[in-house]
């Protein structure tokens, strides 16, 4: 087991929402992010929220069609993407870092810890 879970994904029909979960060793103490990448593209970021979600970042793919929060109580970081298209096929990552000063960043060399990332399939 990883420092850092993902759960849920699978095949989903064009136009559903997906929604992820996941977990972190330091959840308590990290700012956390989604990110995917799609066969043959770079890794991207899709949404991040600071430690104590007083700010959080969203890609301008996603906005309009993306929630993301953390449920202090599970200790769980969730991602809810609407609207879904099979451009929205891709493998999608949890990442965490502590020490994160009130920051969260968009950007993958930011992040510590990485899941194993989850496979999400758009069938249209």
């Amino acid at each position: 087991q990883g420092d850092v879970m993902e759960s849920g994904g699978g095949l989903v029909q064009a136009g559903g929402s997906l929604t992820l979960s996941c977990t972190a060793v330091d959840f308590d103490r990290s700012a956390m992010a989604w990110f995917r990448q799609a066969p043959g593209k770079e890794r991207e970021g899709v949404v991040c929220k600071t430690r104590l979600e007083t700010y959080g970042m969203v890609a301008d793919f996603a906005k309009g069609r993306v929630g993301a929060w953390k449920d202090n109580a599970q200790k769980k970081f969730f991602l809810q993407l609407d609207n879904l298209t099979p451009n929205d096929t891709a493998i999608y990552y949890c990442a965490a870092r502590e020490y994160s000063f009130g920051n969260c960043h968009l950007f993958s060399d930011w992040y510590y810890q990485w899941g194993q990332g989850t496979q999400v399939t758009v069938s249209s």
